[in-house]
């Protein structure tokens, strides 16, 4: 079983930086694919960064340029690099391994992104 441990999450202004962890621990050989994925209040869950099976890494127009997706396959951790934050980028951020029938694995319990003033 494969459990999904996120933090690093906070409050920050806008401009502001941050850095999200995401533990991967379990039955997992690598980090081969993975993704970052967020949800803001009264939004779907969308998926933000990620490693894809194939090709360079991945990422949704609304962050390109200020988020950087990053992992270390040796501490089975997955890392988003976040930089001048917005207050759209408010939302709960999760880590995942996207596929094509969807997430593969039992979500974790997300961590808070509050851009604010």
């Amino acid at each position: 079983q494969v459990q999904l441990v996120e933090s690093g999450g906070g409050l920050v202004q806008p401009g502001g930086s941050l850095r999200l962890s995401c533990a991967v621990s379990g039955s997992v050989s690598s980090l081969f694919v993975m993704g970052w994925y967020r949800q803001a209040p009264g939004k779907q869950r969308e998926l933000v960064a990620s490693f894809p099976r194939t090709g360079s890494t991945n990422y949704v127009d609304s962050v390109k340029g200020r988020f950087t997706i990053s992992r270390d396959n040796a501490e089975k951790t997955v890392y988003l690099q976040m930089n001048s934050l917005k207050p759209e980028d408010t939302a709960v951020y999760y880590c995942n391994a996207p596929t094509t029938t969807g997430p593969l694995y039992e979500w974790g319990q997300g961590t808070q992104v509050t851009v604010s003033s």
